[in-house]
């Protein structure tokens, strides 16, 4: 399928969250309908076989032109699906300092999906934490719970830098107990937990509860994954502590990476091992790896 993004420009200057968001997932579905990619409604549920003697309505005409039978649109009056968007807002997340970073990132990446779902007719709702859930709204359909999960996300991209720590595990062992059964969970986070066994613990514990889980691994490429630094010295800063050092990267390169690498590498596994969807998405303009993640699991 055809790759959309947005124009760095535009994604650095957002004024409207719900109109990006809409932009974005134009142009998705524009290279979706052009793709070989198939089985995937934008206006209705699904199609029934027309039986005689019921309304006419809301035969679907053009797929009657296609295969000299009638079918109905139905429409839905409950939720296909309930997804519940959960976004890590840690000091972590703001990085890089300059440009593109992970919580912006991430917020326009729900704000797509949740325009995606509201043209399936899918509930969706936002659950945003640090070192505590402090905002979660459970999914819902409505305009106006839309309305509501627009709002908070563009309220988000307004907020300084959180020197913040983060408690994914916390949240989710919260989030397992507390949604509708068999919900959808995406989770947008850079999954810097100190304690990995208790980030697999809360992963688990989401699936022993039957929930889909979707995870995108937020990551800058050059500077996080490649440790790409000038040569010379810098003044590292932990954006959640405060805590500064001062080193040259060649120094440290090569340990920084292999453990880099050795930490992901078992969350993988992990996920792996309890069935859960892993991905890597590298920040950026392009959205099409967060909204194909999500149409395929669909």
């Amino acid at each position: 399928m055809s790759k959309y993004t947005l124009k760095e420009s535009d994604f650095l200057q957002i004024s409207h969250i719900e109109l990006l968001a809409k932009q974005v997932v134009e142009g998705f579905l524009t290279g979706l309908h052009k793709s070989p990619y198939h089985g995937f409604s934008v206006e209705f549920a699904e199609h029934r076989q027309y039986n005689n003697g019921e309304s006419t309505k809301n035969i679907d005409w053009k797929l009657f032109g296609r295969t000299d039978k009638l079918f109905v649109k139905r429409f839905e009056e409950e939720t296909n699906l309930r997804c519940q968007l959960v976004i890590d807002t840690s000091g972590s997340m703001y990085f890089p300092t300059d440009g593109i970073n992970k919580i912006r990132f991430s917020i326009v990446a729900a704000a797509s999906l949740i325009q995606l779902m509201k043209k399936q007719r899918d509930a969706s709702g936002i659950s945003l934490f640090h070192e505590e859930l402090w905002f979660h709204t459970p999914s819902k359909l409505g305009l106006s719970h839309q309305k509501l999960l627009f709002s908070k996300l563009q309220s988000c991209l307004e907020i300084p830098t959180q020197q913040k720590s983060s408690d994914i595990a916390k949240t989710l062992h919260y989030l397992a107990e507390g949604l509708h059964k068999r919900s959808m969970v995406i989770v947008f986070s850079d999954f810097f937990q100190s304690n990995s066994s208790e980030l697999f613990e809360s992963l688990k514990h989401l699936k022993y509860n039957k929930h889909e889980v979707i995870l995108f691994d937020v990551q800058d490429f050059k500077q996080e994954l490649e440790f790409d630094f000038d040569n010379r010295p810098y003044i590292f800063k932990d954006i959640e502590t405060g805590e500064e050092l001062k080193l040259h990267p060649n120094a440290v390169i090569e340990t920084y990476k292999t453990q880099y690498k050795n930490y992901k590498e078992a969350l993988k596994l992990k996920c792996l091992q309890y069935k859960i969807d892993y991905h890597e998405a590298i920040i950026g303009t392009d959205f099409n790896q967060v909204l194909q993640t999500f149409i395929s699991k669909r």
